[in-house]
């Protein structure tokens, strides 16, 4: 089976095409001219030039395939260009990654593109799946647990906005890959959209204590107010100016994330590792 995947190149699509080549599959990746390849480098990937947004480029890459593999962002209005290319070639399979944060309370920017390109997939008539994961972590290449491993490595307490009790779910990104491989090997899994998580759901307090016994270090933790932290943030954000953190981040981290992966586990066999073994892993790459 010849699959063609976008966002390969990416942390988690660099984690999904080893696997795929592990299983079998022909993988053929479309990447725009200035995508670094290097991450798959030893693999005998077909290479394509194209751009989500081009169709005729998207549409050329995708004929001879059987399958899609869409692990670019649907954040970015490329669905209906995406879906049109896929009927233009005949290719009926696709594996669409979305996300859960098209559940939150807050207003994202790219919360409504998300939410229509869920719709545009749903409504194509095509064979698709849709994995939703919460906050992906595992590697250097990750943007939240990496920063905050680095962070806990070298101060003795950590700020908290907010009580610390919301609770966070991340998934490791190996699992995410197996979640993308099962889905494509599963028929049961067309036509149906799956969320996919950590094992279990910690509080933020519970992160931080976890990362920080993985690390053999006692970290004190610092609860501080969250809206006037957040009133400021929005307050500098009107003016232009940039600070390490966002308001909408620390509003997040003051929002329940836990999902059921129950149907992902009925389906098609997903099954996550714990956040303490996931983190040990990350943090055994440490220089």
């Amino acid at each position: 089976m010849k699959v063609l995947v976008t966002g390969g190149t990416g942390f988690t699509g660099s984690r999904v095409v080893p696997l795929l080549f592990q299983n079998g599959f022909e993988v053929r990746c479309l990447t725009r001219p200035s995508s670094d390849r290097a991450p798959l480098s030893t693999l005998t990937v077909e290479w394509v030039t194209g751009d989500l947004s081009d169709a005729e480029s998207l549409t050329s890459a995708m004929h001879g395939v059987d399958a899609l593999v869409n692990i670019a962002s649907l954040g970015f209005g490329h669905a209906d260009t995406i879906l049109g290319s896929m009927k233009e070639a005949g290719v009926k399979r696709g594996i669409f990654v979305s996300t859960t944060a098209i559940f939150t309370q807050l207003n994202a920017g790219s919360k409504s593109i998300r939410l229509a390109a869920e719709e545009a997939i749903h409504t194509s008539g095509l064979d698709y799946t849709i994995l939703r994961p919460t906050m992906i972590y595992g590697s250097n290449r990750d943007r939240n647990m990496w920063r905050l491993i680095r962070l806990l490595r070298i101060t003795p307490a950590m700020p908290i906005f907010g009580d610390g009790e919301s609770l966070q779910q991340p998934i490791f990104v190996d699992d995410v890959a197996q979640a993308v491989l099962l889905a494509l090997k599963t028929n049961d899994t067309i036509g149906r959209s799956y969320n996919i998580a950590g094992k279990e759901p910690l509080t933020y307090n519970q992160v931080i204590d976890t990362v920080a016994a993985a690390l053999g270090k006692r970290v004190w933790k610092l609860h501080l107010p969250y809206m006037p932290i957040v009133r400021l943030l929005q307050f500098t954000e009107r003016i232009g100016l940039r600070l390490p953190i966002k308001a909408e981040q620390v509003l997040r981290l003051n929002e329940d994330k836990s999902f059921s992966y129950e149907e992902a586990k009925r389906d098609f066999g997903y099954r996550p590792r714990s956040f303490e073994e996931g983190i040990r892993s990350e943090i055994s790459k440490l220089p």
